[in-house]
């Protein structure tokens, strides 16, 4: 019986001194700009405290050890009276670990570390220079979707139709490119999509992008969706007449006439060596240089 009160109290003297220092670590997410209070657990409210903070973050090349009685550090981290640690700005140069050790005057010692990263949330994104329409078929940019002012970079995602679009590099490809601000270190995302419609399909889709954050977990940023026609190619029947036909002198004028269906809705080009010129059915090349001449409906 004694033998076993024995090892009972053994066993309760191996717990205390286990207890007698105490570690607890914390990841924490941190918005650039916002201020950060870090708790330095088991420090006594108020002095005397035999506590000790460090760090190593962007800002140092070592672990960098933080006086209590303030210091030239005192504008990006200060120890408060109360043994708490105070960023007043916490920047992207404080991402890093925090150390906190402080002796109670029990003389229990207590560590607390800190796992700091910093976000900031971009605002919704946008896209730009989208396109009028997209022909069934006929692979089309849609637009570009650009989010500007995040950290960190995050991701961009476009839908289809409400659904998600994945890349093949058949009917669906994406572009991407990622830029930091060289002074702020903050993130802009271009994503450039182009899609090939297929024939018999939804003549007007709706196309959306959206910014994932990557820190913290947060619902995704809606760019304002972009509603497109799409046409379905017709095979048509195309004529070319020259007028007037056979040989022709140097510096003369000849006459090409595009003839297609009158209730068909084309645009016309015409190329010569590699030149093109866009306007209407009929073309008129004299010396070099190309006239157009207006649609002959009366014909």
């Amino acid at each position: 019986m004694a033998a076993g009160a024995a090892a009972a109290a053994g066993a309760w003297v191996l717990v205390l001194s286990l207890w007698g220092a105490v570690v607890g670590d914390r990841n924490i997410t941190a918005r650039i700009g916002k201020p950060l209070v870090l708790n330095c657990r088991g420090a006594p409210k108020k002095p005397p405290q035999q506590l000790e903070w460090k760090l190593n973050t962007g800002r140092t090349e070592a672990w960098k050890v933080l006086s209590p009685q303030g210091g030239p550090w005192d504008s990006v981290a200060r120890v408060l009276p109360n043994g708490s640690l105070l960023l007043p700005a916490v920047g992207i140069q404080d991402e890093g670990t925090f150390r906190c050790r402080a002796t109670s005057r029990n003389g229990k010692e207590t560590r607390s570390t800190y796992q700091v990263r910093v976000y900031q949330i971009p605002g919704k994104p946008e896209i730009i220079n989208p396109a009028s329409e997209l022909m069934a078929g006929v692979p089309s940019k849609v637009g570009t979707c650009v989010s500007e002012g995040g950290y960190p970079a995050g991701t961009l995602s476009w839908h289809w139709d409400g659904k998600p679009l994945i890349p093949d590099g058949k009917g669906v490809s994406v572009q991407e490119e990622t830029r930091r601000h060289p002074e702020t270190g903050l993130f802009t995302l271009q994503s450039e999509l182009m899609v090939t419609p297929a024939q018999g399909g939804a003549p007007h889709p709706t196309f959306s992008c959206s910014f994932s954050p990557g820190l913290p977990r947060r619902r995704a940023l809606h760019a304002a969706p972009i509603q497109l026609n799409v046409w379905e190619s017709v095979p048509l029947e195309v004529q070319v007449m020259v007028e007037p036909g056979g040989m022709l002198a140097p510096g003369g004028t000849v006459t090409l006439t595009c003839e297609t269906p009158a209730q068909s809705s084309v645009q016309i080009h015409w190329i010569k060596d590699k030149q093109t010129k866009r306007g209407q059915p009929q073309a008129m090349w004299k010396g070099g240089g190309w006239e157009l001449s207006p649609w002959p409906w009366g014909s």
